[in-house]
């Protein structure tokens, strides 16, 4: 089997001829920190090359919008300090942003990627002055244009393909404040309801233009948990969030049933498991170790879903020894992974502790 070949078979909760893994950042981008080393012990090989993972990502192509549009919106200061950064797009391994392509101001934090969100409706409670706002323009096609090449050439190489297309709670806040949003949840749905609107009409457009361009798994999500559970009532996940989801879905599968759909949550969502595979959801990712016991989680829901993630970043990784490293790797491919449908990789991006003998314990294992 290729790469490609072992990702579509674990997808398809089957076995492939090993367990498929790579690092959750080769999806979404490397901290600074982390891209230094993997840099500098990986050469002349990029990490992706140098650890044989299988999957990658890609992106669409950087907006034409200028940033002068959020004029009256967002202070002087993050359009000024955004004018001074080329080729401006929100990664992990790019935190010093400013203002990105939705108005947001991530401004420098104390460590790595950790940065402020100045969200640009957080003090605007008229819904009138709301619905002038300037979106993005991700339902755009140039956003797209040569995408369908580069995946193509991509699949040839042997690689499997995802692709991520937003989130609607986690943007939403972004824009309003996270805070002020779970208010409007309650207080003013109105304003909840048109926020979440238009973050999920941009992720359902690009989510159906990147199925377009033949990847094969689109990833989605909202970190709508916290280690001890969900972080908004189950009801309110139904009313606001829920019926987005089962939208941008179907979207999707109506461009292409082969394709699948990656839902991503940090922290405890079991509550959402059931409702999560209802609507159509094929991976589940990161199952984080630490409030959910991915052995347990695979016994009860593995018929219905496969999984991507599973090692711990918040103790293994960091702080654990090589043999810790193996030790865990080696209990998900006998527990997770013991009839197939678990794509390896740490629950979530590697933080700066991470020392690059973990890195290479994970895979040797």
């Amino acid at each position: 089997m290729n790469s490609r070949q072992r990702i579509i078979c674990a997808m398809n909760r089957n076995k492939p001829d090993r367990t498929p893994r790579l690092l959750y950042g080769e999806l979404i981008g490397y901290v600074p920190a982390i891209k230094k080393l993997l840099t500098k012990k990986c050469a002349p090989k990029t990490p992706l090359e140098y650890f044989q993972m299988d999957m990658t990502s890609v992106v669409p192509n950087p907006t034409k919008l200028s940033r002068r549009r959020f004029v009256g919106w967002v202070p002087d200061e993050a359009l000024m300090a955004t004018a001074k950064v080329s080729g401006l797009s929100k990664t992990l391994d790019e935190c010093n942003l400013a203002v990105d392509e939705w108005g947001v101001w991530w401004r420098p934090g104390s460590f790595e990627h950790f940065t402020h969100i100045q969200s640009p409706l957080a003090a605007i409670n008229d819904y009138g002055r709301i619905t002038h706002y300037p979106w993005p323009d991700l339902d755009q096609a140039y956003r797209y244009e040569g995408l369908r090449g580069e995946v193509s050439k991509i699949q040839q190489q042997g690689l499997a393909v995802a692709a991520f297309a937003g989130s609607v709670f986690e943007q939403g806040w972004y824009i309003r404040n996270m805070s002020v949003l779970l208010e409007d949840m309650m207080l003013r749905p109105k304003i909840a309801n048109y926020i979440f609107e238009k973050t999920a009409y941009f992720q359902k457009s690009s989510a159906v233009e990147l199925t377009k361009s033949g990847v094969d798994l689109i990833m989605l999500g909202d970190d709508v948990a916290m280690q001890s559970g969900l972080m908004i009532s189950i009801d309110t996940w139904r009313k606001y969030l829920k019926p987005h989801l089962k939208a941008t879905i179907e979207a999707v599968k109506q461009v292409s049933a082969d394709v699948k759909i990656f839902y991503h949550s940090d922290g405890n969502l079991e509550r959402l498991i059931p409702e999560l595979i209802e609507v159509g959801v094929d991976v589940l990712n990161p199952v984080q170790p630490e409030c959910m016991d991915p052995a347990r989680i695979k016994e009860k829901y593995g018929k219905h879903l496969s999984f991507l993630g599973t090692i711990s970043v918040q103790k293994t990784m960091p702080f654990g020894k090589p043999e810790d490293v193996y030790t865990e790797v080696q209990t998900r491919i006998e527990t997770v992974d013991a009839d197939g449908g678990l794509i390896l990789a740490p629950a979530h991006v590697l933080e700066p502790e991470v020392p690059w003998e973990n890195i290479q314990a994970f895979f040797q294992a």
